[in-house]
């Protein structure tokens, strides 16, 4: 959160906004002086607020919310550069949600960029001019997930793919995570 930041200093200071005759009173001098310093960070975020809605330069403090933005829920342990592309990339992962290309990029998010990940789905889309027709895909319905070289905790990193998977996965599918070491 932002706050009381030591030595930085209105660009535009109160004193000087008021009549002249009273910029010459000490006690109102160092009385706008408060009020100057606990303003300056709201100026300095204001006149900077393009570098705090883009993931790439915003504060690591503000990724969060940031997030918040764009649906996204970021895990704490994940290195910053890794939570900012998961924000960056947010707006189209959530155009591709439930697709097999959404449910591919999203697990490489949040596997992070070491880690190899494959994708395979049983379902399959068709349409029939006649009723009753074979279904597409097969019976089982299930999206499974292997990813090689994750590193890190694997029951953790199990909740994690699996946490993120059911975000973009259909409900109705079941999701089966498998990793292996690489």
């Amino acid at each position: 959160m932002r706050g009381l930041v030591p030595r930085l200093e209105n660009p535009s200071p109160f004193i000087t906004r008021v009549p002249a005759v009273l910029q010459e009173d000490e006690f109102l001098q160092r009385w706008l002086t408060a009020f100057d310093l606990s303003i300056a960070p709201v100026v300095s975020v204001l006149d900077n607020l393009e570098a705090y809605v883009r993931p790439g330069t915003t504060p690591p403090d503000f990724l969060d919310w940031l997030a918040s933005w764009v649906d996204v829920e970021l895990d704490e342990e994940w290195p910053v550069e890794q939570r900012r592309r998961v924000v960056a990339d947010a707006a189209g992962l959530h155009r591709r949600s439930g697709r097999a290309d959404g449910v591919l990029e999203t697990m490489r998010l949040v596997a992070g960029a070491d880690a190899a990940v494959e994708i395979s789905e049983s379902g399959g889309t068709s349409w029939s001019t006649t009723a009753h027709g074979p279904l597409p895909g097969s019976a089982d319905g299930a999206v499974r997930v292997r990813v090689t070289g994750a590193g890190g905790d694997p029951e953790a990193e199990r909740r994690r793919l699996e946490r993120a998977a059911r975000r973009v996965v259909p409900a109705h599918i079941r999701i089966e995570i498998e990793l292996t070491e690489g």
